[in-house]
């Protein structure tokens, strides 16, 4: 039950739209430099996933370019690895994440320690600690190093995590604890060194106390989601744990730096969040989006939250890469898009070498008709696209267009998502 004196409340568009523009989806300001608008985007959305997969660009690549029409990779290598203004390390996955933030993640550094350890020492034994001194001891002497430079004695395996060698697994575990940094990467694979010799001195010996961390984890969460249950607040980082949120949301409504409000969800029902007093004034001063269609990568920002997503969107989406083939709904890797402030379907599409980038299918979501107004900011979105991953001209197979699939969510046999 909601306390009788909580008024607040937002409709379905108007929380879309501010959560939206948070998440560096709305109107963008005058541009400046690519580099410095670049950093200004990844401060303001907090972090951007770094994967690997390139069925049309890298997630990282896709999620900047939906946002910033001068982007190029270049530009974000020049942070990482010239301007030292991201570092990468984990959020929920792997990330680039603004440098100034690094001190915060000396809580992070703590908790992997305790819970890696007892992971991989399940998976691997003990041996691998017994490389920790000696990997340091090597970077110390020689400099940076790929996971395939050490360990040469070890036998060299194939498969993933769980075949590592144990050089392979101590270096993983030194840069998840905080001993060591990606400095570069070359070919994809991560180069690592002392984390001194990489994050400035004035940060790296930053130390901060738990509170410290947690209050600003999660004033750093509720300013990028505009409203939030204190799950969604601790799970935006994943720094802190659901239970220090709590705590954090009920400490702030005592002292009146939070208020309880409502959100009307897709589906019209309402939902208790926690936001800033000043929610109302900060939504009636969103602009509205543009009718743009953008190409989401499957790891935006803005679905990473796949249930907060499907609560505001009606939107449900899972990534099939780990689902056999038979199995999937939709396809390997699909491709959300969203047309202003709504989700309108999902397209399957790939880049074939130098060639064009080849649509497979288009899934409308119920009730949205692709006429021919929709179709043409379509096309120009796919064209920009096809430009920016540098295929040869874009092209669409046979009956690419289908039928939408209805609700994906009323299925009970939907394979659940890695």
């Amino acid at each position: 039950m909601l306390p009788s004196n909580t008024t607040m409340r937002l409709e379905n568009a108007e929380a879309r739209r501010l959560f939206l523009t948070r998440q560096g989806l709305g109107r963008r300001p005058p541009a400046t430099s690519p580099k410095r608008d670049l950093a200004t985007l990844i401060h303001q959305l907090g972090f951007v996933q770094i994967d690997s997969i390139n069925t049309v660009a890298r997630a990282h690549h896709m999620i900047l370019s939906a946002r910033l029409a001068r982007y190029r990779p270049a530009h974000l290598t020049g942070l990482l690895e010239r301007d030292r203004s991201l570092f990468e390390h984990w959020t929920h996955d792997a990330a680039a994440i603004p440098t100034e933030f690094y001190p915060y993640w000396r809580l992070r550094f703590a908790d992997d320690r305790t819970r890696l350890l007892a992971r991989w020492q399940s998976w691997h034994g003990q041996g691998f600690e017994e490389r920790f001194d000696t990997v340091l001891d090597r970077i110390r002497k020689t400099g940076p190093v790929k996971a395939r430079e050490v360990g040469e004695d070890e036998g060299r395996r194939s498969g993933g995590w769980w075949e590592w060698h144990p050089s392979k697994t101590a270096l993983e575990f030194l840069w998840r604890t905080g001993a060591l940094a990606v400095c570069r990467r070359e070919g994809f694979q991560k180069v690592f060194d002392l984390a001194e010799n990489v994050v400035p001195a004035a940060l790296h010996g930053k130390d901060l106390g738990d509170e410290a961390i947690i209050d600003w984890a999660c004033n750093a969460a509720l300013d990028r989601l505009g409203f939030g249950t204190s799950g969604e607040i601790a799970a935006f980082w994943d720094l802190i744990s659901p239970v220090q949120a709590k705590e954090w949301c009920r400490t702030r409504l005592v002292d009146g730096t939070l208020i309880e409000a409502v959100i009307a969800l897709a589906d019209g029902s309402p939902r208790r969040v926690f936001a800033r007093p000043d929610l109302a004034e900060r939504a009636a001063q969103t602009s509205p989006l543009t009718g743009r269609i953008r190409v989401l990568s499957p790891f935006d920002p803005a679905l990473r939250d796949r249930r907060r997503a499907e609560r505001l969107f009606g939107f449900h989406y899972r990534i099939e890469v780990f689902v056999p083939a038979p199995r999937r709904r939709y396809g390997y890797y699909v491709f959300p898009l969203l047309e202003g402030e709504r989700l309108i379907g999902r397209i399957d599409m790939r880049r074939e070498g130098i060639g064009p980038l080849t649509v497979r299918a288009l899934w409308p979501e119920p009730g949205l008709r692709f006429g021919k107004g929709r179709m043409e900011r379509l096309e120009a979105e796919l064209h920009r696209v096809a430009r920016f991953a540098g295929c040869g001209g874009l092209t669409f197979l046979d009956g690419w267009l289908r039928e939408p699939m209805g609700e994906f969510a009323a299925r009970t046999d939907a394979p659940k998502e890695n």
